[in-house]
Parts: C-alpha cells; structure tokens; sequence
C-alpha cells in the first residue's frame, strides 16, 4: 500500500451558529484507513448529537471487527453496511431519548481503504469524489429529493441548485429504526485524490470550482476550499 498524505477540517461557515458536522480520519501510520463524515438535521443540538453518535458508533464498529472480517470484497462491503445500520439504530435510539431530540437524524459517509480499494458507504446528500487523471467524478448520488427529481426528468441539474427543497432528504441516518445504505468498492491508486466533504461545501461550489481549487492549492487545498466556500456564502 503507497502512503496516504490526509487532509481534514470542519468549519462552522457563515450562516450558521452551530457545526452539526464530524469526521473522523484516520493517521496516516494507522493500519486501518478509514475515514468518516456526518452532516446531522434537527433541532437545537440535534444534528450536532446525530452526527457524532453516528461517527462514533461506525468507526468503533469498523475498529473492532475489522481483522476478523475476512478480505474478501464481498465481506467488507458488508462491514461497510453492518457499521451504518449499527451507526442509525445508536442515532435513532438516542433520539428516543429525549423529546428535544426527536426527529434528529445525519447523512454519513464512510471510506475505508484496502488494497488498492476504497470501499464507500453512503447515506444522505453528503458526497464522495474520486480525482484521477484530471477527471473528478462523484462516486455517491444524492439521497436528496431534488436528485429524484433530476432524475425522474422533472428538473434540470441547474435547476436544483435553486430549488426551494434541495436539502430535502428522502433518506439519512436516524430517522427509522432501519436504513439501507449504499455501497460500492472503487479503485484507488497512487496520486488518486479521495475527497469527502458535506454540502456546506457543495452548496457553495460547483464541481468545476471545486476541482480547480484542489489543482490550484496543491499544499493545503483543505483551507482554499473552506475559504472559497465561506467568500461565497458572505455574498449571498
């Protein structure tokens, strides 16, 4: 396995007075690489409270059954699985717990990377890219339903970025005692670049801005995107 240089931050942006995001990432001398983001909903704290049960409950699940689960494709995406349907009954419990909480819910993202592999879970409209070659390509569709309308053929893309319900989800973590999440495995090779990030960036940037922000910022494209990211929210 070729080392892995790894970049991770979170910012409250400019419109909010509170971060409902959380990520976990791994070092870059762990032997399990894997990484993690949660956006949350809900009310006071909620989101906040979903997403970080949500981040914790399906890392330490990954942690802890990871060596006994055999190497095989199959099998990890089902560990892949195992920890997102364990990480959205903790949120979905929780939120059981304490009126304030009800309805709390998050999208959440799961990469875990093996042998040339990045195995993905997917739930929300939180999003995974892939940049190869000069090519960035999202490797998640949205849960969202506006993405049901694009595809039903009722809207453009271009015509969802102003949609009135385009952080409307049709399903994330926590809301159902049950979820389904996505999964897939995708090569990973030397000088691929993984990104992860939640739509308080995509929200803010289109693809194309994104991807030339991460070409032009080579040495810490993490803080350009936040930066752009939050010059664009202070203008609308």
């Amino acid at each position: 396995m070729f080392s892995l240089r790894i970049l991770a931050k979170s910012d409250i942006g400019k419109t909010r007075d509170m971060n409902q995001d959380s990520f976990y990432a791994a070092k870059e001398d762990d032997e399990i690489k894997l990484f993690i983001l949660a956006d949350g909903m809900g009310g006071y704290k909620g989101g906040e409270i979903a997403s970080s049960v949500a981040v914790y409950s399906a890392q330490n699940y990954i942690c802890n059954n990871f060596q006994e689960t055999p190497k095989e494709r199959a099998d990890i995406l089902k560990l892949i699985t195992d920890s997102m349907e364990y990480a959205n009954l903790m949120v979905y419990e929780r939120s059981k717990e304490n009126e304030e909480l009800k309805d709390m819910g998050t999208t959440l993202e799961v990469c875990l990377i093996y042998n040339n592999k990045v195995f993905i879970g997917h739930v929300g409209d939180s999003r995974v890219y892939r940049i190869r070659k000069n090519i960035m390509r999202k490797l998640t569709t949205d849960h969202s339903y506006v993405q049901k309308l694009i595809k039903d053929g009722e809207i453009t893309k271009e015509e969802a970025d102003t949609h009135p319900k385009k952080n409307m989800l049709v399903k994330a973590i926590g809301c159902n005692s049950l979820v389904e999440p996505d999964v897939m495995c995708k090569g990973f090779l030397k000088d691929d670049i993984l990104l992860m990030c939640s739509d308080g960036l995509t929200n803010m940037l289109k693809d194309d801005q994104i991807y030339k922000i991460l070409l032009d910022n080579s040495e810490n494209p993490v803080a350009a995107l936040i930066n752009s990211a939050n010059r664009e929210g202070r203008n609308r």
